[in-house]
């Protein structure tokens, strides 16, 4: 019978026993995180604010945006406190809203870029009754079921995660407390819970990448059907920069969640695992610039408007 303790927090182990390291280790991620919460703000206000952006496509853009803001603002600021302080202690409770809210914001983004896949089908596709079927009613309550689903999946990973016992070490090789280093300390022989949890996320995530690999495929059929090189190319354009941002997403949650486990991560594991809360968040507002021709006009009409020529000559004589 194995010794089951009460447990009280966690220790969080960072990359590094060095303090000036670890400091450094803070810093970095911190600039990563002000450079990923900057640019996904500057495609929620470009969305929020520009007339000719007020379509589902950017209405949906703006909540990945949300979600990535949330996603990462959960681990990287605590780790930057703590390399500071050089406190690595986290309370149970602060384990419990990281794995529930880091959880929630994924599961989430993963259903609205599912929904996004479907509002590139309907306007590739059905382009004569688009607005009657992505009408803003729909749209928002696309987005409500996708947030909604993401906090459901959130709580039964949190509630099947923590009600598994822990006893000895507490400490999680990891900057955040995540769901396989927390298995890694379970003294639980049984994790029939944390499976069945598993196994409905696996066959969720199943049925959205399905349903992104259909909508694409008919996209591509019609697209290709286009008898302009321009047409097809101006249809691209609005599909290439959403599939772009979703195998992204799920190819780095994929070379982190499902490589063999190892008892005790490596440090490069445990950069990779810090990386997929950073990456993805940082590539998608890069993605939807670089790639899409109407972001990149609103950004210079909000440049315009902020700073105008007129202004700028003046202030400059």
């Amino acid at each position: 019978m194995p010794n089951v303790t009460a447990t009280t927090g966690f220790i969080l182990t960072g990359f590094s026993d060095i303090q000036e390291l670890q400091t450094l280790c803070g810093v970095l991620f911190l600039v990563m995180y002000m450079a990923v919460v900057i640019s996904n703000l500057i495609i929620i206000t470009l969305t929020t604010i520009d007339l000719q952006l007020q379509t589902p496509m950017y209405f949906f853009l703006k909540n990945v945006s949300l979600l990535d803001v949330f996603f990462v603002s959960v681990p990287i600021p605590n780790f930057f406190v703590n390399s500071l302080t050089h406190n690595n202690t986290i309370s149970t409770l602060g384990c419990v809203f990281q794995v529930f809210l880091m959880t929630s914001f994924a599961a989430g983004e993963v259903f609205v870029l599912t929904a996004m896949s479907y509002d590139r089908y309907v306007a590739i596709c059905n382009p004569l009754h688009y607005q009657s079927i992505m009408s803003s009613g729909i749209c928002m309550l696309m987005v409500g079921v996708s947030w909604a689903i993401g906090v459901i999946i959130g709580v039964l990973y949190t509630a099947g995660t923590f009600s598994l016992p822990f006893c000895g070490s507490k400490v999680i090789v990891q900057i955040f407390c995540d769901i396989p280093s927390l298995l890694r300390i379970s003294c639980s022989k049984t994790l029939v819970v944390i499976y069945s949890c598993l196994g409905i996320g696996v066959c969720v995530a199943m049925s959205c990448f399905i349903c992104v690999v259909i909508s694409y495929f008919y996209i591509f059929s019609t697209v290709l059907k286009i008898p302009t090189t321009k047409g097809q190319s101006k249809a691209f354009s609005t599909c290439i920069p959403h599939l772009t941002v979703f195998t992204v997403f799920i190819a780095t949650a994929c070379f982190v969640y499902l490589k063999p486990p190892s008892d005790v991560p490596s440090i490069p594991d445990r950069l990779f695992s810090v990386l997929y809360t950073v990456l993805p968040p940082a590539l998608n507002p890069l993605i939807y610039s670089l790639r899409n021709s109407d972001v990149k006009c609103a950004l210079r009409r909000l440049q315009q408007n902020i700073c105008p020529r007129d202004k700028l000559l003046i202030s400059i004589i």
